[in-house]
């Protein structure tokens, strides 16, 4: 009987240093997840707390809206959006272009679709709420200013479908035009609205989405139109894209500097930081817009077109891309 009970005890401890140890290989990976999580929300908190000092309390009206609450989700987007600009390029190094025409016209009717909507809602809200075009503050239109808040998240949302611009340059191998100026734009917009949507959400803000929702159904009209060789002959008014971009910025510095000269209680650190913003893209858009169209060509150029202009999907020339859309460029 000794015997067997020392047998059976000895198993006993067995099976128990066995369990032990499994739960333990259970529990590892469960701890070190859970680990993670907490540094990354202390991380998260940390960020949270710096962009609170330094902008003030948020606005509390879109407390718990769809990547509103934390930077981090706005953050790791871009940081995925430039990593996949340099990572696909050297993927497509040695790989044929991919044509992609169902999916670019697909992509550019559900652009040009929700710039038309954001467009109808901004001018109907704005006027609903009996909007100050001169200045407008954040608080006064009660109910309409929530529906402008609205409309302006999904302008915000809009630029994280946007870096999907770039990621069909890459496949389609046009890497002549990812330029400064275009992931300049398209990351820069993003973050910005970020902090637009989670301090002045509405108001003033208003009105650059408005010209820009505008801009965009051209833009994307003619950008889905241009992948159809059939419709080249109709799309003459490509120049006066780039033209309308700049119309667009200079006018949003007047709207924006015209709250500074009468003011209207909408903070006017943030007025100062978009006209300063804005007139870096007029800036690039300029020195675009001239390089493009007011360059006079070389000898050797109108004589000879340059090898490696021809597009596979018709175009016979070379066209950049510039921020939230296609502006082209004349072969010189």
């Amino acid at each position: 009987m000794g015997r067997k009970s020392m047998d059976l005890g000895i198993c006993q401890i067995g099976l128990s240093t066995h369990a032990y140890r499994m739960r333990i290989s259970e529990e590892g990976p469960r701890n070190l997840y859970t680990k993670n999580q907490e540094h990354l929300k202390a991380f998260d908190d940390e960020i949270n707390a710096f962009l609170d000092n330094m902008f003030g309390p948020r606005d509390s009206r879109v407390r718990g809206w769809f990547m509103l609450d934390s930077y981090l989700p706005t953050f790791f987007l871009t940081v995925i959006y430039l990593l996949s600009i340099w990572l696909g390029n050297k993927y497509m190094k040695n790989r044929p272009a991919l044509s992609l025409r169902g999916i670019l016209t697909l992509y550019n009717l559900g652009i040009t679709l929700l710039s038309a909507y954001m467009l109808a809602e901004l001018i109907l809200s704005t006027w609903e709420g009996g909007y100050n075009l001169q200045c407008q503050d954040l608080t006064s239109a009660g109910e309409a200013d929530i529906r402008v808040a609205k409309v302006l998240w999904w302008y915000y949302f809009s630029k994280s479908v946007e870096f999907l611009d770039t990621i069909f340059f890459v496949l389609r191998k046009k890497t002549s035009q990812i330029t400064f100026l275009h992931v300049y734009h398209h990351a820069s917009m993003f973050n910005i609205w970020w902090c637009v949507l989670n301090w002045i959400p509405c108001g003033q803000s208003f009105f650059g989405p408005t010209l820009n929702s505008f801009i965009h159904i051209l833009m994307y009209s003619y950008y889905g139109l241009s992948v159809f060789p059939s419709m080249h002959k109709y799309l003459w008014w490509k120049k006066y894209l780039t033209q309308a971009q700049l119309v667009q910025f200079v006018l949003t510095i007047t709207h924006t500097m015209s709250a500074v000269v009468k003011p209207c209680g909408f903070p006017f650190g943030c007025l100062i930081f978009q006209s300063s913003y804005m007139l870096t893209l007029v800036i690039l858009f300029l020195n675009f817009y001239v390089q493009t169209y007011r360059k006079k060509p070389m000898k050797k150029d109108l004589q000879e077109p340059p090898a490696g202009k021809e597009v596979k999907n018709g175009f016979s020339k070379a066209y950049f891309t510039a921020a939230n859309g296609m502006m082209n460029k004349k072969a010189q």
